[in-house]
């Protein structure tokens, strides 16, 4: 999919508007295109991240993923395993639960970012982690786990 065409869609309509004002409007609307580009582009990432939880959650097996090609997103099926898929969700399980969460500044920045290098929006990549999260198997202790107390022998 080529985003460069429907941004440059969005500019052509926005001085299509502009050009039935005086030359101040249509520098204006000039100087508003080029500050939306960018925030138009992210919001239709956004869009596209929404899509593929979307989809992803009404396949019986595997998911769809937006990459990257440049500046220009790809929707890929990836198939999965049965063990490794993440739960389906059910019809009322699909935004029927709302959680507030307070994270540090760091780690949001952090989720930001790697939302925005998977081309997903930051909804779709929690939910995507947490599902993986969920259906992954029980791990052991992690090496360097500290332990206090006593024992008794």
């Amino acid at each position: 999919m080529q985003m460069a065409q429907f941004l440059e869609s969005l500019e052509t309509d926005l001085d299509r508007i502009a050009s039935v004002g005086d030359d101040a409007v249509a520098q204006a609307a000039g100087r508003l295109s080029q500050a939306l580009r960018a925030s138009a582009g992210m919001r239709l990432l956004d869009a596209l991240g929404e899509v593929a939880v979307e989809l992803s959650a009404q396949l019986p097996e595997g998911h769809v993923e937006v990459r990257m090609s440049g500046q220009d997103p790809n929707l890929v099926f990836v198939e999965e395993a049965e063990a490794s898929a993440p739960p389906v969700a059910t019809p009322e399980d699909e935004s029927s639960a709302r959680i507030t969460l307070r994270l540090p500044e760091g780690l949001k920045a952090g989720i930001e970012a790697a939302a925005g290098r998977d081309g997903v929006s930051v909804n779709a990549w929690i939910v995507r982690a947490l599902a993986r999260e969920v259906s992954a198997p029980p791990r052991g202790p992690r090496i360097g786990s500290r332990l206090s107390g006593f024992a008794k022998s």
